[in-house]
């Protein structure tokens, strides 16, 4: 025992702690809670360890639930002080517990409750996360030094970190994981036992690889747990290709490699607080260089054609592979593919942007802007200057502006091939451009009534009509554009 710690622990925590113990059983907080208290913030979650098994617990508690063999017990708290913090919904009770060897390096074999917390501490995973803190008396118990190394910063697996490692792989990502949140160090003999026990990470299921290192990537600091997972050889096991970019020289216009730009580029979305979508886009927006590296004679320099294309494909790939959601690997690889898009405000072309825009998807392209953003931070440059930043915001909003398109009439295409009994063809486009330019002239005529009734009309008049009467919807419509797009670019301030 340490000596007595005033915490202010909520009241429906203690009010848990405190049942048990007035039953004639042993409570402690445990685990990241104490670890967190001890570092003056607020816990995640909070966990309570006993000497009573889970019925036991469960005769206790109006509201609970027990479905695990690992004797935890939800204890659902509907008090109105819960309600106003998710962390006191539902509190966590595991009886004392040991555990059996771990055959699939992840899970133990088996678990036995014992009536000795000492037992239960020395299963624990780190120092850090093996304190007990007596919620009435303020007393810890620490057996392994966690507060000294709190103290110096050390992330130190209990007692021998080859055996913590060989139980269970996935704790070598959680050390660098907590490392990289809590600006730690990994204690030399941990850290050589993650070396040593890397390759296990292969026999771990992808999907909780891929949660520990969202929650890197999502640090304050993920470029510096992904050097850790460089040096450990952990990333070898989790994302080898983005390591290729390790000391490949890149073309003049970088002062860094391509590992290290990729790596600052994702500083800047984690300085920026940028969601995950975002940094993993500034994490891999490179990962195509190392394969499309090639030695141009004539400029004396390296190039990189199509590495936002391979690097596409690479993305998907990684991504699949550690058990994204389609709907990220669609978001992500689009933003890696054209990641290159802004690169000058003065040469790129509106039409050019609202090819970018259809091609990553209106509600993709300001996140587009800022993995560009990132990727120029990455290359050491200066932010960008308030014109430049105002000019890519105006060039963005006139082209998701998109005055007038087909896409606004009340009548599609299927539409007009019911009506008309027409198929498929170039008239069906003739007959919903010379629509558009009657509707440009006239809102007021965008009905399905009035649509309806005219494509009845267009459908006898010849192509070549058809095509002369769409080609002056066009017309018009440009000219339209062109005013909208002069009063969008004077609230910008730019030409």
């Amino acid at each position: 025992m340490s000596k007595k710690i005033n915490f202010n622990i909520p009241s429906d925590v203690s009010r848990i702690t405190e049942t048990l113990q007035k039953a004639g059983f042993e409570a402690f907080l445990v685990g990241g809670c104490v670890r967190d208290l001890l570092r003056g913030e607020k816990p995640k979650d909070w966990d309570i360890t006993t000497n009573a098994n889970p019925e036991q617990i469960v005769s206790l508690f109006p509201k609970t639930f027990y479905e695990n063999k690992f004797g935890t017990v939800s204890v659902v708290n509907e008090s109105a002080v819960a309600d106003e913090d998710e962390t006191l919904k539902n509190i966590e009770i595991t009886p004392y517990r040991m555990e059996a060897k771990y055959s699939d390096k992840r899970h133990p074999d088996s678990v036995s409750f014992t009536n000795n917390i000492e037992n239960d501490l020395k299963r624990r995973d780190f120092t850090i996360n093996a304190m007990a803190l007596n919620v009435v008396s303020g007393e810890i118990i620490d057996l392994f030094d966690g507060q000294k190394d709190l103290k110096n910063k050390l992330i130190k697996a209990v007692g021998n970190p080859m055996d913590r490692f060989s139980e269970d792989a996935l704790r070598m990502i959680r050390a660098v994981r907590f490392a990289t949140e809590l600006n730690f160090k990994i204690e030399k003999n941990t850290a050589e036992a993650i070396k040593n026990k890397a390759g296990l990470l292969d026999k771990i299921a992808k999907e909780r690889i891929r949660d520990e290192f969202i929650k890197i990537i999502m640090s304050a600091n993920p470029e510096g747990g992904m050097e850790v997972l460089r040096e450990t050889g952990l990333l070898k096991f989790i994302m080898p290709e983005i390591e290729e970019g390790f000391d490949i020289e890149q073309n003049k216009d970088h002062i860094y490699d391509v590992w290290t730009h990729s790596i600052k580029a994702l500083k800047h979305s984690a300085d920026k607080n940028f969601p995950l979508n975002i940094r993993l886009a500034a994490l891999l927006h490179d990962i195509g260089k190392p394969k499309s590296r090639r030695w141009d004679e004539n400029k004396k320099d390296y190039t990189f054609y199509g590495h936002d294309v391979i690097g596409q494909k690479m993305s998907v790939r990684i991504l699949a592979r550690l058990k994204f959601s389609i709907k990220d690997i669609d978001i992500i690889s689009k933003l890696v593919r054209y990641h290159l898009f802004f690169s000058d405000v003065e040469k790129i072309t509106l039409s050019a942007v609202r090819r970018i825009v259809k091609n990553v998807g209106p509600e993709n392209v300001w996140d587009l802007m800022k993995v560009r953003f990132c990727d120029r931070i990455g290359m050491g440059r200066p932010k960008e200057t308030p014109y430049r930043l105002r000019k890519y915001e105006s060039m963005i909003e006139e082209a998701m502006k998109a005055p007038v398109t087909v896409g606004m009439l009340k009548v599609n295409g299927a539409k007009i091939m019911e009506i008309t009994g027409e198929k498929p063809g170039p008239k069906i486009g003739f007959i919903l451009h010379t629509l558009l330019e009657e509707v440009l002239d006239n809102p007021k005529l965008n009905t399905i009534k009035y649509l309806e009734k005219q494509t009845g009309k267009l459908s006898k008049l010849s192509d070549e009509e058809l095509k002369k009467l769409g080609n002056k919807g066009k017309d018009t419509k440009e000219a339209k554009e062109a005013k909208e797009i002069e009063e969008i670019r004077k609230k910008w301030w730019v030409k």
